[in-house]
């Protein structure tokens, strides 16, 4: 008995041991392999940790922003590449499809990406029904500011005017915008006069009678009287507010991405003759990703800073008053149950695999979101996630990412319906069924023109809430907490794009084979062609000597 108990001991031992090792071995493993997302989590923490320890110190504007400056270089590191990747990715990805490929690939990115958006504006549409955060007076909001008035006719012709733009070099740094005007003409107006005339044939004027055989004037006396009227041509002068072709600053991404699909479509036909173009902009790309990989080092640092400097910077919260507070969790609630429950569902249901294991391997990009608030400036850390971390082919992540970064914005659309419905709250207009689903078309569209920048929802929400002629000047009763509520919105486009690349890949998975097999094809064909004069001058060589 005594032997057995040793020996049960020591082998339990050994297994403890063992255990110990490998529990070490795998810890390490563990941290190497995660160690951006976990310094980059770090960040986050330390940074909202800073930025609230430094509040009492009511650091002044300056101070803020030479506070901020490592999360500016960030910022300006990420847009940098941007511009190259999208372009850079986009030609590499249409060229290595056929045209039917990237025919039905196009297909059903554009059916998820309207799909998910109009799911999303019923979401917000639904929870802020629900929850009905504007109840109560208006008086509770502070001041309010002007905002500018966009015509919603005119947004929606500069998003076409944007795809096609007249210069591409301009359209690196511009993007067309109408603006507006006000000019003076003159018109001819056509004015009513009357008259009356009495018995006697005395005619009155404004009041007071004039008779016909003298230039004697005196009051009216009360008479019978005849109306007569009589009409002149006047000139009045009158202001107007006339559209006229603007630009704005900033990159114009939907015209970059409808010409390198198109230039990436072409040289992919031209076989043998596109080649060398096929390798520029190969090697640009990875060149390009390369870069990103350097930034992603610093991107804590950066991520960091920038918590920190915004909630130095943020307004006192305790100010804030309960109607302002109910719509904060109210959009919170809305984000939350579109990124967690219908995009992971929709993920599983076409799929049939682990969202959340999907979704592990996408919380560096989803953090980077989260810091920067910009889901364009995120895009070179959501290619690397997803190639790198969850095996996405590099045809569907460089063809879905560019076009969803500019047009699929699922947590931008369920804010601007949210927000729409809570001023009418706030403002105690009914909202009947035609006005709500005149904001679901209007969010979804709205959405597609939001540029991939911080706080591009509040320019589009004008649009929103003008076609339901709601007061365009009440967005200013939101801003307050816009800046935190636009992080956690584009961390959901940046998840819903992120998403599509892997729900797409799979529903296009035998177009990807296929297209693998005649590339293998191609190559073999190539080799017996390059073997073809060696083994002509072989047999040469055999009849000499024979």
């Amino acid at each position: 008995m005594q032997r057995i108990k040793e020996g049960i001991h020591i082998r339990s031992m050994k297994a403890k041991r063992k255990v110990e090792e490998i529990s070490k071995e795998d810890v390490q493993a563990f941290f190497k392999k995660n160690a951006f997302v976990l310094s980059t989590v770090g960040a986050v923490v330390v940074g909202v940790i800073l930025g609230f320890a430094l509040r009492p110190y009511k650091m002044t504007y300056r101070e803020v922003k030479y506070f901020s400056f490592p999360g500016e270089l960030l910022m300006r590191m990420l847009q940098m590449l941007v511009l190259p990747l999208l372009i850079s990715s986009l030609i590499t990805g249409m060229a290595a499809l056929d045209s039917k490929a990237s025919g039905k690939m196009g297909m059903r990115a554009v059916i998820y990406y309207m799909s998910t958006t109009f799911i999303a504006v019923f979401v917000g549409i639904f929870i802020v029904l629900i929850i009905h955060p504007g109840r109560g007076s208006k008086a509770e909001f502070g001041k309010q500011q002007k905002i500018e008035q966009v015509s919603p006719a005119d947004a929606f012709l500069d998003l076409i005017r944007n795809m096609f733009p007249p210069n591409l070099v301009k359209a690196c740094t511009q993007q067309f915008k109408t603006k507006y005007s006000t000019r003076t003409v003159t018109v001819s107006v056509s004015v009513a006069t009357t008259a009356w005339r009495n018995n006697n044939g005395s005619a009155a004027l404004n009041g007071t009678w004039l008779s016909p055989s003298s230039n004697w004037t005196g009051p009216a006396p009360n008479v019978t009287e005849e109306e007569e009227e009589q009409r002149e041509e006047v000139q009045v002068e009158r202001t107007e507010i006339i559209p006229v072709p603007g630009d704005v600053n900033g990159v114009n991404a939907l015209g970059l991405v409808v010409f390198s699909m198109c230039f990436g479509l072409i040289i992919g036909n031209m076989k043998e003759q596109g080649q060398v173009l096929r390798d520029f902009f190969d090697s640009l790309n990875e060149a390009i990703m390369r870069l990103v990989t350097i930034i992603m080092w610093y991107t804590p640092i950066g991520i960091l800073f920038l918590i920190a400097g915004k909630i130095v910077e943020m307004d006192d919260l305790t100010q804030m008053g309960g109607q302002l507070g109910m719509y904060t969790i109210t959009v919170i609630v809305g984000l939350m149950i579109h990124a967690l429950v219908v995009l992971p569902t929709l993920y599983f249901a076409i799929t049939r695999l682990n969202p959340f294991t999907f979704i592990m391997g996408l919380l560096q990009a989803l953090i980077t979101a989260l810091g920067t608030s910009s889901s364009s400036a995120t895009l070179p850390v959501t290619f690397k996630c997803l190639e790198e971390n969850n095996r996405i082919d590099k045809r569907v992540t460089r063809f879905v990412l560019p076009v969803g970064a500019t047009i699929n914005m699922d947590g931008t659309a369920l804010y601007e319906a949210l927000a729409a419905i809570f001023i009418a709250q706030v403002n105690d207009v009914e909202m009947n069924f035609g006005q709500i689903i005149t904001i679901s078309i209007t969010a979804t569209a709205a959405s597609i023109g939001a540029a991939g920048i911080p706080q591009a929802g509040l320019v589009t929400m004008v649009i929103v809430l003008t076609s339901v002629g709601l007061p365009t000047d009440d967005i200013t009763l939101i801003i307050a907490v816009d800046w935190f509520l636009d992080r956690l919105r584009t961390t959901t486009n940046v998840l819903g794009d992120s998403i599509g690349a892997g729900i797409v890949e799979f529903l296009s998975r035998h177009e990807l084979r296929s297209k693998d097999v005649e590339m293998g094809n191609s190559v073999v064909e190539e080799r017996e062609r390059a073997k073809k004069p060696y083994n002509l001058m072989q047999d040469a060589h055999t009849e000499s000597n024979m």
